[in-house]
């Protein structure tokens, strides 16, 4: 169910000069409770860290299933993944985005050469589920249900721990769990004792609503600014994978994001999205402990009319 430690290493050979080794950098915040870390995976090529999963799942695919194109469901970041790996080989890409998806990283998609089919946020969420579109008839590359994007996913584990050797938490978004089961699963193998934790926004946290209820349990869900993340569910296989690696999931409210991504861009002079600062907002909270707490930037695509609102204190966007 979980990639092994083999799996990671694999991937991380195969995402040689794909995907960058992102550099971990203090953040200067003397009051914190802990000392805290920013794994910054906004300096991939993409601006987020889906180009890892992307393309480790891609390379496992045959050339010739892959020749009649690929399609895959997301909010941006993975699409853009697979958008900049079927670019790089030459193949057609259909991405299924939900309507309420940010125009920065829909133009970022054009950009990079897909075709973008809009669908409602219910319909987009069945795609997952569906693992196709209809009339679309490519092959479907899975943002977070498949071993192989959690592999790849998972190199970025081996990074913080050989960066970081005594780190004590690791925090990282939840959007459908391809990310921290991944780095989970590395860390687990390699350093047991660190706590591994999901973040997650008020806005919409089924996963710590899931962990409490011990089961999948719909939740209110609203767009906002952090739109990398956030659902009205969480997929009862993820769930699994989740349960015996996480720590928990670590909730913060808006506001408390907002003032994360402007702490990071005045003290780190690092652009994070919305779901890239919700780690950070709860370990500035405390709510990740102490000593040394890792918090995974996930993400810098953000458009910069919202960035510019809440770099100027006018709030959550």
């Amino acid at each position: 169910m979980l990639p092994s430690l083999d799996d990671i290493r694999a991937a991380r050979d195969r995402l040689s000069g794909i995907a960058l080794r992102t550099p971990l950098v203090r953040l200067d915040l003397p009051a914190s409770p802990a000392e805290i870390w920013l794994k910054l995976e906004n300096l991939q090529p993409i601006g987020s860290f889906k180009i890892r999963g992307a393309a480790n799942a891609m390379a496992a695919i045959p050339a010739s299933q892959l020749a009649r194109g690929v399609v895959t469901a997301s909010a941006g970041n993975m699409a853009q993944g697979v958008a900049w790996c079927a670019r790089s080989r030459g193949i057609p890409c259909t991405v299924v985005a939900p309507d309420t998806a940010p125009t920065a990283k829909l133009s970022a998609i054009e950009r990079l050469g897909a075709r973008i089919v809009q669908a409602p946020f219910e319909r987009w969420w069945q795609t997952f589920q569906d693992r196709s579109y209809p009339g679309v008839d490519a092959t479907f590359i899975h943002a977070f249900d498949d071993p192989q994007v959690m592999a790849g996913n998972g190199t970025i584990g081996l990074e913080i721990l050989e960066d970081l050797p005594d780190v004590n938490s690791v925090v990282i978004p939840w959007g459908g769990g391809g990310l921290a089961t991944g780095i989970g699963a590395a860390i687990r193998a390699l350093a047991p004792d660190c706590a591994v934790y999901a973040a997650e926004s008020e806005s919409g946290a089924p996963l710590a609503a899931a962990l409490a209820a011990g089961s999948p349990v719909t939740v209110d869900h609203r767009p906002t600014f952090v739109d990398g993340i956030g659902s009205r569910s969480v997929f009862p296989q993820m769930l699994a994978r989740a349960r015996p690696l996480l720590a928990g999931s670590l909730v913060s409210t808006l506001d408390e994001i907002a003032g994360a991504l402007r702490l990071v861009a005045e003290r780190a002079r690092v652009i994070a999205e919305g779901a890239g600062a919700c780690g950070v907002a709860a370990a500035i909270a405390g709510r990740a402990g102490g000593g040394k707490v890792v918090c995974v930037i996930s993400g810098g695509n953000i458009d910069l009319d919202r960035l510019a609102a809440i770099l100027g204190g006018r709030g959550p966007a």
